[in-house]
């Protein structure tokens, strides 16, 4: 290549050249790398201080960075840019740490803008987490900590395979959730559950096995043949374990019976921590909780984002195996709600994707007494709808929310908040402000209306 045509391609010949250097770069793994003085000292005032405070070596170590991670380094450093590639879920946090040491805070926006945007918080956030936690101060200021954090928190655990979360993060998890008004997807004692069979896989497999048969899943419980009476023998092993995890885990939200007839026997819990809780119970004489910490961030499985054709418009049509409702020929303004509840308090977001426009398409929630599916949601009492024009209506009363919607494939998510008593919606993910609706219902249920000839499917929300 010929030299003088591109500064970022001739400053690129330069990383890890031994013939254009003059100082040595010793690494993690003992490999060494090679970089100029005065380039990295000109990028990096950390590098300024140590290569320009009276030092006489032609060596400098850097015992917890990687070659490999180094070489990343260098090459944003030398070039002011890296290559996207370069980064995957197995360097993203060492990089990103090597980042913080070196005081090179665009690389870290950059850093933070690839795992936004990427599938990386979708799908390696628990894997991330663990990382960061062995990595770097668990400080209140680390942006990236902090959203890790946040995403795992509205991640189920139940869903999150054993191995993807340490012990470690999981700690840092539920101490920076506990008793804290964060949304949260995870029911407590799914957290107790969880946490425990963590804990057990340290001991042994026998361990693991045996707290495995012995903890069933929240929604087995009731089913008396998922509950194993085999003695726990290593449970002082596990107990040890699980006891740093235990100082944060909120025991007065679970379920008193499930405190007394699975979680009491196991005897992997301070007996204090449950006595305790039991007086507690007393006091409240057996008031409903949540039973999930925090602001629920209660996510349905994708098998729920289905249409009730018992609670729809005698002239709609259901297809796609539920997912999409259509309006045909000589249909006129028509509701069908959703199969899924929205029943207790907690954060509750979906998607509305209109494949084909129809004036006017309305978009919200409602409940089910009273409601009549003949006609549209907005003019009745128990119906909360945005439609296409941009109005939000209730009761046939109508408030300015935002600007028109009319065209196919717009997505409309709905984000309902039981706790705060409000819904937002955001068109094409871009969100606008939060309604208050003081007389939501304790039980709701998303809800479209249509005309011919509309066509609308629902989705689980995807974050962006």
């Amino acid at each position: 290549m010929t030299k003088g045509n591109s500064l970022e391609q001739d400053l690129r010949l330069l990383i890890d050249n031994e013939k254009y250097s003059d100082i040595e770069i010793l690494c993690e793994n003992e490999k060494k790398l090679h970089g100029s003085r005065a380039i990295l000292a000109a990028r990096s005032e950390v590098f300024d201080r140590l290569l320009y405070n009276g030092m006489k070596e032609s060596q400098i170590s850097f015992p917890k960075i990687n070659s490999s991670v180094m070489k990343i380094i260098l090459e944003y450093i030398y070039t002011g840019s890296i290559k996207k590639e370069s980064l995957n879920k197995n360097n993203i946090i060492e990089v990103f740490y090597a980042a913080d040491h070196f005081q090179l805070p665009s690389l870290k926006e950059f850093i933070l803008s690839t795992i936004k945007n990427a599938d990386y918080m979708e799908n390696h956030s628990p894997e991330l987490l663990s990382k960061i936690v062995e990595m770097m101060p668990l400080s209140e200021d680390n942006i990236l900590l902090n959203l890790l954090i946040d995403t795992v928190s509205i991640i189920p655990l139940n869903t999150v395979e054993f191995g993807r979360l340490s012990i470690t993060a999981l700690r840092h998890l539920l101490s920076c959730t506990y008793k804290k008004n964060k949304p949260f997807a995870t029911p407590e004692y799914e957290v107790f559950r969880y946490s425990a069979i963590l804990a057990a896989k340290q001991v042994s497999n026998d361990a693991y096995e045996t707290i495995m048969e012995r903890l069933p899943a929240l929604e087995q419980i009731g089913d008396s043949g998922q509950i194993k009476n085999s003695s726990v023998t290593i449970h002082q092993k596990v107990a040890n374990e699980l006891e740093p995890l235990n100082q944060f885990i909120d025991f007065n939200l679970i379920d008193g019976y499930i405190l007394t007839d699975i979680i009491d026997p196991l005897e992997i819990t301070s007996s204090n921590i449950l006595l305790n809780v039991y007086k507690e119970i007393a006091k409240s004489n057996g008031l409903y909780s949540s039973g999930i910490r925090g602001i629920s961030m209660y996510k349905f499985k994708e098998s729920n984002y289905v249409w009730d054709e018992s609670a729809c418009g005698s002239k709609l049509i259901i297809e796609d195996n539920g997912k999409v409702v259509h309006a045909p020929n000589g249909c006129g303004h028509q509701s069908v709600r959703a199969k899924m509840p929205v029943d207790y308090k907690g954060i509750f977001e979906w998607s509305i994707i209109i494949e084909k426009f129809c004036v006017d398409t309305w978009v919200g929630v409602c409940a089910s007494e009273n409601f009549s599916y003949e006609t549209w949601a907005g003019c009745q009492p128990t119906g909360w709808e945005l439609g296409s024009y941009g109005y939000f209506f209730n009761s046939n009363e109508q408030s300015n929310y935002c600007l028109p919607f009319q065209k196919d494939n717009t997505k409309i998510t709905i984000h309902l908040n039981t706790y705060k008593k409000t819904c937002a919606f955001s068109i094409d993910d871009t969100k606008y402000k939060e309604i208050s609706v003081k007389n939501l219902p304790s039980k709701l249920y998303p809800v479209v209306s249509l005309c011919h000839p509309g066509r609308l499917r629902i989705l689980p929300y995807q974050r962006v």
